[in-house]
């Protein structure tokens, strides 16, 4: 597609602020929550990441579909992001074992995005003034009517998105013949967290997020696993319920982001929404307990309270954010219960926090 060709778009700030660019050529107008990711490579996994549901995605690298997409790089079932803008779009794509390119997979899921936007400028902007609401749009002559849309947006602290994203029905992953059996409550898990778990020896049995207690441990697992997801954590009472009784009862439990903050909140630790949020593959991260630092894939909006939890007298830090000292792991002294404020499935990503699926899998062992 010629540039002269394409349509202007704009993006439209909840405070006001105007970026303009060029459509990809899918028009329409789309909201969420304004967010960025650093990652240099891994954007079709970071585009079905659950996690990003209700969010429109900027990405700080400069070229956005220069490899095309591989229908086995996918993190869940479609396209989970609002909406996309980049800086330079590629229409055309080198890769030996693509399946397509970005334009007509974004075409299928029918996903608004946006090119020749100042990036730089953006995520400056954002850095500076905190994540807002955001609209992106290709009917750009009518600004007055889309700050009335967009003012009818909900804010995303309060906002409980898991149930959007969380299988329907429960459904197994793995070799029902293996050595661990293990029930994970889906409050919008990535696959890949299931194939680390599923290589190690584990049967995964996937539940939605409204599951009780007594409907995971009727399967009679070895191991409780509470994924990741999109939205404030707070309001998912239901899932806090779920961790309190796993807790109760000494099982090995281990959970992963919105699951780290929802075993947080089952302490009676609360969380924050951050100023702009963790969300990238480069992320450093330092484990306490051995003094060894981590490069790690991250994507959050909210986080623990750092003084309630040194404060509680059964839980210890186990893992800091050393850009900004921000809790990114904890566990419990008395019981069988650990997590994470990170992605060390990856996917996008570096895999230097792996050894924590094997550290699950030691901890079930343990109980056996």
């Amino acid at each position: 597609m010629k540039y002269t060709t394409r349509k202007k778009a704009l993006v439209l700030l909840a405070d006001g602020t105007v970026f303009y660019g060029k459509s990809v050529g899918i028009e329409g107008t789309v909201t969420g929550e304004i967010c960025f990711n650093t990652g240099m490579t891994g954007y079709q996994e970071i585009f079905t990441d659950p996690s990003y549901f209700g969010q429109l995605m900027v990405a700080t690298n400069a070229h956005i579909g220069n490899y095309g997409i591989n229908n086995d790089e996918v993190e869940s079932e479609g396209i989970k992001i609002s909406g996309l803008i980049c800086r330079n779009f590629s229409f055309e794509h080198s890769r030996v074992d693509s399946d397509g390119n970005l334009k007509d997979w974004f075409e299928k899921h029918n996903l608004v995005a946006i090119s020749d936007v100042d990036t730089r400028a953006l995520v400056s902007y954002i850095r500076e003034n905190g994540a807002m609401n955001a609209i992106i749009s290709t009917e750009t002559d009518n600004v007055a009517d889309l700050k009335k849309q967009l003012a009818e947006v909900p804010n995303m602290e309060g906002l409980e998105l898991a149930s959007q994203v969380s299988t329907k029905e429960p459904y197994f992953v793995g070799n029902e013949n293996a050595t661990f059996k293990i029930a994970a409550l889906d409050i919008g898990i990535k696959k890949n967290i299931l194939r680390n778990l599923a290589k190690r020896d584990a049967y995964i049995k996937v539940y939605p997020y409204n599951a009780k207690f007594e409907e995971l441990a009727s399967w009679n697992p070895d191991g409780y696993f509470i994924s990741n997801g999109p939205g404030d954590p707070e309001p998912l009472v239901e899932a806090q319920d779920l961790a309190k009784e796993i807790i109760k009862r000494d099982l090995p439990l281990f959970g992963i982001c919105l699951g780290h903050q929802v075993i947080a909140l089952a302490n009676g630790i609360s969380t924050y929404k951050m100023h702009n949020g963790h969300r990238g593959i480069n992320h450093p991260v330092k484990n306490l307990l051995t003094g060894k630092g981590e490069i790690t894939s991250q994507n959050h909006g909210f986080a623990i309270n750092r003084e309630e939890t040194e404060a509680h007298g059964d839980v210890e830090i186990t893992h800091v954010h050393l850009n900004d000292n921000t809790v990114a792991g904890i566990k419990m002294k008395s019981k069988n219960v650990f997590s994470v404020q990170y992605h060390p499935e990856a996917s996008p990503g570096p895999h230097d926090s792996e050894y924590l699926f094997d550290q699950f899998i030691e901890n079930i062992k343990s109980t056996k």
